[in-house]
């Protein structure tokens, strides 16, 4: 039988209470596939989709066994994130929960882009659970404020990204750090076949959770239309889809700042969210977009993982993401928790990145044609011919480039309009 309350899952009386008081009623899939496991110290492999209740379902084992273990020089749980935002709110989580709590635990955070030496200040003394970037993890052990020598528990959320190329070296470095005799969690949304055998190297027999839940509810469209009037066209869809929370993904931070301040000048709420704003800055542009006081986030990727957002009614993608991966990263902003969603992406046949090209792959990765349209006042030059549709542009050979690129392997190039 399936539980249908936290009662059933085995937390202790202190954590089940420290759930009550965070208004947990009945776990999701998730949490009742995930914490029984969590609590009895197996290593998990689980799979669900954005929004489903990963963070609860890998936070509330880690207070139970913070509570339990004896105090040590270190933390005894870690979390590593790929991006601050998701550590953030990863941290927040587990503090809210830890309020609760008869006795007090220390949830250390860090993050990159910020001065080291606050977080340095804040580790004295040690801390029972560290949520961290990996780089960030990294300087703080450099400078002598951070020991991983008494982690019982490591958990890798969205753990695709962090055992990805571009964390791969950190992460290695990161490992080599830990007891070999740990608890190892790896929670993510997708988890590219590319990836299994590494994660296998760090797993002792797992319990492995792919939950086949329904999807959300997300119309996703596919609309052509010249680079050069994106920004148009997202406007005219801001003035006649009833949209009042959006958000924009563009490639680079120039072109978050450049189509936010062409928003602005049209009397439309913006703001741009991207990896060189500071911490603080980032904190006030996502609290203007949930209170309201921002209607559209123009945002690089640093937005597409760990950010929940209430009722946000529609994603554009203004330029398409690298991978397909990324694209369900994305679009899952949108649709959450039982509310509907539109995810909207721009396809231009003059593109210099064969934009059909790139999003016929991602259909296919991700099993579903999206049916191609037009908006009346916006119908592009040119529409992409088949030739161009299956990697080339017509007249050229493609590139090294243009071929990596199709296949979500090399970053697009960065256009702002």
């Amino acid at each position: 039988m399936t539980p249908r309350s936290f009662a059933e899952l085995g937390l202790p009386p202190s954590v089940l209470n420290a759930a009550r008081e965070a208004g947990f009623i009945e776990p999701t899939p998730i949490q009742v596939a995930a914490i029984p496991p969590g609590l009895a110290g197996r290593d998990v492999l689980a799979l669900a989709e954005t929004g489903s209740g990963k963070t609860a379902a890998f936070a509330l084992p880690l207070l139970a066994m913070a509570l339990e273990a004896p105090a040590a020089a270190g933390p005894r749980g870690l979390v590593l994130a790929p991006t601050r935002e998701l550590a953030v709110q990863t941290a927040e989580t587990l503090r809210g929960l830890a309020a609760a709590l008869p006795r007090r635990l220390k949830i250390g955070l860090a993050f990159g882009g910020v001065s080291i030496n606050p977080q340095l200040m804040a580790l004295r003394g040690g801390c029972d659970l560290m949520v961290a970037t990996p780089g960030r993890l990294l300087d703080l052990i450099d400078h002598n404020g951070l020991t991983l020598a008494h982690v019982r528990t490591l958990v890798l959320d969205e753990a695709d990204r962090l055992l990805a190329a571009g964390f791969e070296a950190e992460w290695r470095r990161i490992e080599g750090l830990l007891p070999a005799t740990r608890q190892t969690g790896l929670f993510s949304a997708t988890f590219p076949a590319a990836l299994q055998g590494l994660a296998e190297g760090l797993l002792r027999d797992p319990l492995r959770i792919a939950l086949a839940s329904a999807p959300p509810d997300i119309r996703q469209r596919c609309i052509q239309v010249d680079a050069a009037q994106r920004t148009p066209l997202l406007r005219h869809l801001l003035a006649t889809e009833g949209w009042q929370r959006v958000i924009v993904f563009v490639a680079t931070r120039y072109a978050a700042e450049h189509v936010s301040d062409k928003l602005w000048a049209h009397g439309i709420q913006a703001a741009a969210l991207h990896g060189e704003l500071s911490q603080g800055g980032r904190a006030e542009v996502l609290a203007a977009l949930q209170s309201g006081r921002v209607r559209v986030l123009v945002a690089t990727d640093v937005a597409a993982r760990g950010l929940h957002i209430p009722a946000l009614d529609a994603v554009v993608n203004h330029e398409l993401p690298r991978s397909a991966a990324d694209y369900t990263h994305r679009i899952g902003r949108t649709g959450r928790m039982g509310h509907a969603g539109t995810a909207v992406s721009f396809v231009c046949a003059d593109s210099p990145t064969n934009a059909e090209s790139h999003f016929r792959l991602i259909e296919k990765r991700q099993g579903q044609r999206v049916p191609r349209e037009q908006v009346r006042g916006f119908e592009p030059r040119a529409v992409a011919s088949e030739m161009q549709a299956t990697g080339g542009i017509e007249g050229r050979r493609p590139s090294k480039k243009d071929k990596l690129r199709a296949a979500g392997l090399h970053p697009p190039n960065g256009s702002t309009a």
